[in-house]
């Protein structure tokens, strides 16, 4: 088999050392010849990096690369007349805390440029001045020359948790990037990629002649792997790891799918994600791989934090409950208003890649969460970042256990266990509002900690399960059972018993478990309600 190339973003090593590649030149020759310059998006880990390394190799005209491959006779007729690259990849200027030794930064990945490829241009205090000089000597001497940006948000998004010194960041790159639109007539060929489109807005405002095609149908897979590259590339993978995993095909595929597939950028498109399907099969382990691949090492802690991209966001905006932005609806330019840092959380989301178009509307998307990884994952941060639950992987594995042996008590013991220490003040009471909308945010709250729990622990559920007469609010599908949940909110422990046979009443009126008295699954009816003086859930 192929070795798997695993985080290697260079397009001339994975060709030249014989590595899996999934052949994306069709779609990359596409991008060329309909156009001049173009601006994309995506999420980290897909691919973003192979795209423009591959799209370098091409107008270098190096085409012992592109053997067997779609484009292999347009780059044989790109060696008559190569054209100059200039490749940057703002992910790799090394550390700046300011404005300046940003600029000096980008000097010196440009100084390192012009020394590899022999130029004779002089030093520049001024990074823009420099790429300028740069784009003038190439043209003079070999022609129109092709521009590729790579992580062109990066200082920005770096610095979420801090507008001031992001403002600094985005003032020297804006400046540094009208240099592409000033040298339009120089060049053949431009394309900028990123994390984010709103940065674009302010970075990139100056650039108007970059087409974006982020959300565009016609290159919704020019990164990520659809199901039929899938199969079609990975064909002895797909056979020995169905047999280490003692499944069938078919069974493998459906599960590859669950776990790594579901990513829309324009609400058409399905593509898996890559790295995890990469690492999936290097492993043949359903883990979760793409959110790990961001993790960041803390001298201090010594520990592993959670992607400080996401973090630093949901920290600052106080997003208590991810489950909210779970099938919500938005226009269809929700995620071209706004600079990144004052983005709606939803647009947030998106462009991160936690959350992705689920259904295309008239004028609208539905939008939620695109597989399991991605959206236990986001569990697994909650948890472990935002309420620093401790201990809470052995509480799935305690909530596994008392599912398993019908043990309701020991369920609601390892909830309240977590939820015992988290702060008062995190619990999602708007006290201004009216009692009873303070109280359904509340009863959301134990609700949506409960199923934060069940998706750590690994236990499939559905929320606010619809019935001809209404909906529950939780039914967990566990082996050869199904539990119907209603919450209830009591303000103090003589509320309890009240509002446990309001939650019953309503199990039994409403019908709840009518959906499964046909099949062969036990049907467990369950009331949970929290006593909200003592924080607690009682049965």
């Amino acid at each position: 088999m192929q070795n798997l190339p695993i985080g290697i973003q260079n397009f001339e090593n994975i060709r030249l050392k014989n590595y899996l590649y999934v052949d994306k030149t069709k779609q990359i020759l596409n991008l060329i010849e309909k156009g001049e310059c173009y601006f994309l998006s995506r999420p980290r880990r897909f691919g973003k990096s192979l795209t423009l390394s591959t799209l370098e190799a091409m107008f270098q005209g190096k085409a012992e690369l592109f053997k067997g491959l779609y484009a292999e006779e347009w780059v044989k007729e790109q060696t008559k007349n190569p054209n100059p690259v200039i490749k940057l990849d703002m992910s790799g200027l090394g550390n700046y805390e300011n404005k300046k030794e940003l600029n000096d930064s980008i000097i010196n990945y440009l100084e390192n440029y012009i020394f590899l490829n022999d130029l004779n241009i002089s030093s520049e205090t001024d990074a823009s001045k420099m790429l300028f000089n740069i784009i003038i000597r190439l043209y003079k001497q070999f022609g129109k020359v092709v521009v590729l940006i790579d992580e062109y948000d990066k200082p920005m998004t770096d610095n979420l948790n801090n507008l001031e010194k992001a403002e600094e960041m985005r003032e020297t790159l804006s400046k540094f990037y009208i240099v592409v639109k000033n040298c339009s007539d120089y060049l053949r060929f431009v394309m900028v990629t990123g994390v984010s489109k709103f940065s674009k807005v302010g970075l990139l405002s100056g650039v108007n002649n970059l087409k974006d095609i982020s959300m565009d149908e016609k290159y919704g897979d020019i990164v990520g792997y659809t199901q039929q590259e899938l199969e079609d590339n990975f064909v002895e993978w797909i056979e020995n790891t169905s047999k280490k995993l003692s499944m069938s095909k078919k069974e493998l595929l459906d599960k590859i799918k669950e776990f790594y597939d579901g990513f829309s950028f324009d609400g058409k498109t399905r593509v898996y994600n890559p790295f995890s399907v990469l690492n999936f099969f290097k492993k043949s382990d359903f883990s979760n791989y793409w959110y790990v691949s961001d993790f960041l090492f803390s001298p201090s802690k010594k520990e592993l934090n959670a992607p400080s991209f996401l973090l630093n966001y949901l920290q600052n905006h106080r997003i208590k409950n991810p489950d909210k932005y779970d099938g919500i609806t938005v226009s269809k330019t929700f995620a071209d208003k706004r600079e990144i840092e004052s983005a709606s959380v939803e647009s947030f989301l998106f462009q991160a890649g936690y959350l992705t178009i689920k259904k295309k509307l008239l004028n609208e998307f539905v939008l939620g969460y695109p597989n399991e990884e991605v959206r236990s994952s986001l569990a697994d941060m909650y948890l472990d970042d935002i309420y620093h639950i401790e201990g809470y992987t052995t509480l799935g594995n305690e909530i596994w256990k008392a599912l398993e042996d019908d043990n309701i008590e020991n369920l609601v013991k390892s909830f309240n266990l977590a939820i015992s220490g988290i702060p008062y003040e995190d619990f999602e009471k708007d006290k201004s509002a009216p009692s009873k909308e303070g109280e359904k945010k509340c009863e959301y709250f134990y609700r949506s900690m409960f199923v934060m729990l069940l998706r750590g622990a690994g236990v499939i559920y559905f929320a606010e399960v619809h019935t001809f007469k209404g909906r529950s609010d939780v039914v967990i599908v566990f082996k050869n059972k199904v539990v119907v949940i209603e919450f209830k909110l009591a303000k103090n422990s003589s509320e309890v018993e009240k509002k446990r046979k309001e939650g019953e009443e309503q199990i039994k009126s409403r019908d709840y478990s009518s959906a499964y008295k046909g099949s062969n699954l036990k049907v467990i009816n369950l009331v949970l309600v929290a006593d909200d003086e003592k924080r607690q859930i009682v049965i």
